[in-house]
């Protein structure tokens, strides 16, 4: 049994258990007989294979989700559209569909466990994507607008059987000395999507009629990328610590026990606030950047300039708080940070086509948005431990999701006329409306409470689990002398 006592076990084993004559110690109960009643707990070297498979569908769902974002000028001309609203529409839906397939979602892993979870996502990423294709191809190869919103819509139904499962899996797969880490992989690996998406649809469609073909070899790469979701493990054989193998709440009274969790409750705003800001400037940022002269590749460079800097700090930062689970600072730290960012967005933006100013800030941006994923996520659960993992995470980002899509509806709502603004249909309006409600969120971190009244539940149990069995080990060792 691998516990930071097993030396001392492995020297009591190697004796004779029987006492000397010379000792005074009296052997009540058989110290290999005791220990192999003790609980036993395994790290498993295949939890590294899911969590790939759960990564590369998040890469697939996100890389769905933002293909036209990039190319909206494009897709308008394919389709003859007025405008570019309707395209942005194509990003919208999949936000407002995901509260809708996280009910479902949060069922399934509660009642099948995260193989089914992976499944249901796989087929419909798979199916929605080869629909897309009958979007662009149909019609004597004019399209259908209707077709291709439709797929999105089956897309943006299979997105939360993806994304809702990474604290489900951390938690049943991890330890506490890496779930954060575990959970920024699989996680984060969703914006990793919508980095691709952002670099390689401009690359793809640099004139309007290669829009369809774009299409065609992102649906092939996704049904490749989404085939080892069917062949993981659907649960280790044994636990790898005590937290793992406490049984959860069910959903009903984990529900009731949330929503009157006040800690829960402010990390929902904060996480649904700001989760939708990066979904709303991740579909918005060619038209934000675009009335000031930047090219498409340009916005292109700035949204993966957000991602990848968000990703690699946040490969940094997540080892670091696996071991000194400094959450609730890191989240006082960052939110701060990350309004600030959204309040200098308004003055980059300017007509002198400097980039230096737009790639500054989306890096730090993205540095502190993303770190912050996997701390609320994981942090949160500590918090209300044991309310069902699936559960909280399927409330948080549905509120992310959702709120992105309204903050999309509002941002298009605000944004100039193309014969109107300085320059003509710029955003500026948008983005301050985006920096006012993100400054709002800065006191939120500052009403969880004071920091000895918080309890990482989890991590509380796994060490305490482990002083008594280093105790019992040491004081079996004694008695067998």
């Amino acid at each position: 049994m691998p516990t930071a006592c097993s030396p001392l076990l492995a020297d009591n084993m190697s004796g004779s258990s029987q006492p000397s004559q010379d000792s005074k110690a009296v052997v009540i109960n058989d110290p290999v007989e005791e220990f192999s009643q003790a609980p036993v707990y395994r790290s498993y070297k295949r939890r590294w294979y899911g969590l790939v498979a759960l990564m590369l569908l998040n890469i697939v769902a996100s890389w769905a989700w933002l293909t036209f974002a990039p190319i909206s000028s494009n897709v308008a001309d394919f389709y003859n559209l007025n405008s570019e609203s309707p395209v942005n529409w194509l990003s919208t839906v999949i936000l407002f569909t995901y509260p809708i397939g996280s009910v479902p979602c949060a069922y399934t892993l509660h009642r099948r466990g995260v193989k089914a979870a992976m499944a249901v996502s796989a087929i419909l990423l798979i199916v929605g994507s080869w629909i897309r294709v009958a979007g662009v191809k149909c019609n004597d190869g004019k399209g259908s607008f209707g077709v291709l919103m439709f797929g999105q819509i089956i897309i943006g139904l299979g997105q939360p059987f993806s994304l809702n499962a990474p604290s489900y899996y951390t938690d049943m797969w991890f330890t506490s000395k890496s779930r954060v880490s575990a959970n920024a992989l699989a996680s984060l690996s969703n914006p990793l999507g919508g980095a691709i998406g952002q670099l390689v649809s401009p690359a793809f469609v640099t004139e309007t009629s290669q829009f369809s073909n774009s299409v065609l070899w992102v649906s092939i790469i996704a049904t490749i990328l989404c085939l080892p979701a069917f062949f993981i493990p659907s649960r280790p054989p044994l636990p790898p610590c005590p937290s793992a193998a406490n049984p959860k709440l069910p959903i009903p009274k984990s529900f009731k026990l949330l929503i009157t969790n006040r800690r829960f409750i402010v990390i929902f705003l904060i996480f649904s606030i700001l989760v939708g800001y990066f979904n709303s400037f991740s579909s918005l940022i060619n038209q934000i950047m675009e009335p000031y002269g930047y090219s498409s590749d340009d916005a292109g460079i700035d949204g993966a300039i957000l991602i990848v800097v968000g990703l690699v700090f946040s490969a940094i930062m997540s080892p670091i708080l696996d071991r000194t689970h400094s959450f609730v600072l890191v989240i006082r730290i960052q939110v701060p940070i990350i309004a600030i960012c959204y309040i200098c967005l308004i003055f980059t933006q300017t007509e002198s086509k400097q980039l230096v100013g737009p790639y500054v800030v989306s890096g730090v941006l993205g540095a502190a948005s993303f770190s912050l994923l996997p701390i609320a996520l994981e942090w949160v659960q500590e918090q209300v431990f044991p309310v069902s993992p699936e559960l909280t995470s399927s409330i948080l980002w549905s509120g992310g999701n959702c709120v992105g899509g309204i903050f999309i509806v509002i941002m298009d709502a605000l944004k100039y006329d193309s014969n109107e603004g300085d320059p003509p249909g710029n955003m500026r309006r948008s983005l301050i409306f985006q920096a006012v409600v993100a400054a709002a969120t800065i006191p939120l971190p500052f009403l969880l409470g004071s920091k000895d009244k918080m309890r990482n539940r989890r991590i509380e149990m796994d060490a305490a689990e482990a002083t008594a069995e280093c105790s019992a080990t040491s004081t079996s060792h004694v008695s067998s002398v």
